[in-house]
């Protein structure tokens, strides 16, 4: 069975003979004619369908063909197809101690992300590219890519899984050791579990109890080290030392954005005639660089935005400084998760400076807004990397969207209940609708009972109250109530606000 692919694919193939290879006419675009029942797998044919676009390969020619005529060619397959494709893919250092990816820093092309989607398929999820609600509520076609619902609830599976499939096989099977307690660590241990790859995951004694549980579930060694990250990364380095595992951290490599960049081309496919599209940043900008290279090269005129902290602009101190910031610290790690890191490469920034069009900064508290606001109207449960994105609309610093077809990368949901708990309640307080007042009133059930009657009547929802009677300032025989009430938007705090001081005039509100 043959099959038409452009130049690219020849390059792929270079070890075949030149014999096998027939030149014929080809039409102005070149497209890829796989089997109908999936791709060819070590001689037979797989049964899963292709999820690759063909349209994606007509960007594969080299660019001198572009302006002209593409030459294609029709090759038939003789030997061992996932060897050859290998040996197109083999990036990766021979050391056997620590192999750093930063080596092999170049800025990625679209062939690299190509390249990576097919060998990543059948490992990663396709992730749904949904149009939102929320459009209505911000004026803007919202369109959300779920990365949340990866496996491991991350994008950085995507990058971790072509990263542990390009190590060489003598590597895969001394295993590999990581140092970390974010999404990064948890990609590794359930890929490389997958992969029958030993390993290993040091992490501190402070990491919450749940990520330990959960990355010894995916089937990783978890060894607690330390008080703190640094002394997990030194033990890590001293074991895969001692003991021949390949550690491995997140840096910017050519193989690795390249992973990650396989989002960008799925958005593309998944939303036409997009306008602009929303990544987080902070600095690991990794998502935003790889998804920038592939977007921008199948359409310069779509929008590539980038949205940090403004409690720590790492990134947008890096642009303008021309070189990675080191001074930035955060002091909110548990909250901001990856997006709070320093920026970790010249790679990565470099890119985004040639490619990104813009970068904005979003408050906590339009973070926390725009979590709540993905767990009401979508149902998601997210954490703040995989709500920043959305935060820039909730804050209104992307203006010219409006009217636009935008797509919004939701990347992570991985958020420890008693944080998401404490999310949810501060950003109810933060949009007026969880408020709390107190007041003297007799001390007699009829007189509470008629503040009740009130608060039923504004239909508020009480969510506690309790009453003080030794701790006042009043009458011997008064109490002070405090009422805790949920309210549905902010027009309708201030009606009930505005019945109970009629009523009650030395009633006191508490301020957020």
């Amino acid at each position: 069975m043959g099959y038409v692919a452009c130049s690219y694919a020849e390059q792929l193939f270079l070890k075949k003979d030149d014999s096998k290879v027939k030149k014929r006419d080809a039409p102005a675009l070149c497209d890829l004619r796989l089997c109908k029942d999936g791709p060819i797998r070590n001689g037979h044919i797989g049964q899963r369908p292709p999820p690759i676009n063909p349209e994606r390969l007509k960007d594969f020619v080299e660019e001198d063909y572009l302006n002209g005529d593409v030459k294609t060619w029709e090759m038939k397959i003789v030997s061992r197809n996932e060897e050859l494709l290998g040996d197109a893919l083999s990036l990766v250092p021979q050391s056997s101690s620590r192999i750093s990816l930063s080596s092999h820093n170049k800025l990625i092309r679209f062939e690299d992300i190509s390249a990576a989607a097919f060998k990543i398929q059948s490992g990663v999820q396709k992730t749904p590219c949904m149009y939102s609600r929320l459009s209505k509520l911000y004026g803007v076609d919202i369109y959300l890519k779920k990365e949340f619902l990866q496996y491991t609830g991350s994008v950085k599976e995507r990058g971790v899984l072509y990263l542990l499939t390009s190590l060489p096989q003598d590597q895969q099977r001394k295993g590999v050791i990581v140092a970390s307690d974010g999404n990064f660590s948890m990609a590794v241990a359930y890929h490389a579990s997958e992969l029958r790859i030993p390993v290993f995951v040091i992490m501190s004694t402070s990491t919450s109890p749940a990520r330990v549980k959960t990355c010894r579930e995916y089937g990783a060694m978890v060894i607690s080290y330390g008080t703190t990250a640094k002394d997990s990364q030194m033990h890590a380095r001293r074991l895969a030392q001692e003991n021949g595992y390949l550690y491995l951290e997140e840096e910017d490599s050519a193989v690795y954005l390249s992973g990650l960049g396989t989002m960008g081309l799925e958005m593309y496919e998944q939303v036409p005639k997009l306008d602009a599209v929303i990544f987080p940043a902070g600095g690991h900008c990794g998502l935003l660089a790889g998804s920038a290279a592939a977007l921008k090269h199948l359409n310069p005129r779509i929008s590539v935005i980038g949205v940090e902290s403004e409690s720590f602009p790492v990134l947008q101190q890096s642009l303008k400084a021309g070189h990675p910031a080191e001074d930035q610290a955060c002091n909110n790690h548990h909250f901001y998760g990856d997006v709070s890191g320093l920026c970790f490469g010249s790679n990565s920034l470099q890119l985004t400076g040639k490619l990104v069009d813009k970068v904005v900064a979003v408050s906590e508290e339009d973070v926390l807004i725009s979590m709540l606001r993905l767990l009401e109207y979508e149902r998601a449960t997210v954490d703040a990397e995989g709500a920043i994105g959305l935060a820039a609309l909730v804050a209104g610093k992307l203006p010219e969207l409006k009217g636009k077809r935008v797509a919004i990368a939701i990347c992570s949901g991985n958020v420890d209940l008693h944080l998401l708990q404490r999310c949810i309640a501060r950003a109810l307080t933060l949009e007026s609708r969880v408020c709390r007042f107190s007041l003297v009133i007799s001390d007699s059930p009829a007189d509470v009972s008629k503040l009740l009657e009130v608060l039923a009547r504004e239909e508020a929802r009480v969510l506690d109250i309790r009453q003080e009677r030794t701790f006042v300032t009043s009458e011997l025989f008064t109490v002070e109530v405090t009422c805790t009430v949920e309210t549905r938007d902010k027009i309708h705090t201030a009606q009930l606000r505005n019945a109970l001081l009629e009523r009650y005039p030395t009633a006191a509100w508490t301020e957020r």
